[in-house]
């Protein structure tokens, strides 16, 4: 059965507070074991001030909408240790054409880890609040297909969804400021028009 739910005030960190959107369509996916394993949430977001949208894959029928929507190369789409997701999407023949995996592009100064987590970076980047949320259980990641969700997973997915984009949005923004910024200083010194000035005594 389809259904819509909405959640608002999901605190996300600090005075951040995260309006989401749970959805799905029909049919269900059973608990398969991790080689057969396939997508059961999809978690967008594009910054605080519009609704993190939860896409329950598991239960929904399929849209070509949507697909090409992740087929889209004009999107970027940022996750974190993205390897198991897009294994899954391919079982199910989704493709996402842009995807970057931010546990690969940026790494935490100084970091002693082999790879930081999501907790780390976002520490670095956003508010510590994230390196102190309590984890998922092994337990709870084995029930993303038993609906309805329990608010524990609707949180812990927007937060997760919410913390993606703002971590790359803020890489990217850096990222373009420091280029323009160079551009800038390789650019010759702009000639600035000479000024004249002349006074006459009035008839």
């Amino acid at each position: 059965m389809a259904f819509t739910d909405e959640y608002q005030g999901v605190e996300a960190h600090g005075n951040t507070k995260l309006h989401v959107i749970h959805t799905n369509d029909k049919k269900q996916y059973n608990n398969e074991p991790e080689a057969t394993q396939k997508p059961t949430l999809c978690q967008l977001s594009i910054g605080k001030k519009h609704p993190v949208l939860l896409f329950q894959l598991s239960a929904a029928e399929r849209c070509i909408v949507f697909d090409n929507f992740l087929a889209d190369p004009r999107y970027t789409f940022a996750g974190f240790s993205i390897d198991g997701d897009k294994k899954r999407l391919e079982r199910v023949n989704l493709e996402v054409a842009n995807f970057v995996d931010i546990q690969k592009e940026w790494r935490v100064p100084e970091a002693t880890k082999e790879l930081d987590s999501l907790g780390d970076v976002s520490g670095m980047l956003i508010d510590d609040y994230y390196n102190n949320m309590k984890k998922i259980t092994d337990d709870e990641h084995k029930r993303w297909a038993t609906l309805p969700l329990s608010m524990r997973h609707i949180e812990y997915a927007s937060k997760d969804a919410y913390a993606a984009y703002e971590i790359w949005n803020r890489i990217t923004l850096t990222k373009d400021g420091l280029r323009h910024a160079k551009l800038e200083k390789e650019e010759p010194p702009k000639k600035h028009a000479r000024s004249s000035w002349g006074w006459g005594d009035a008839d």
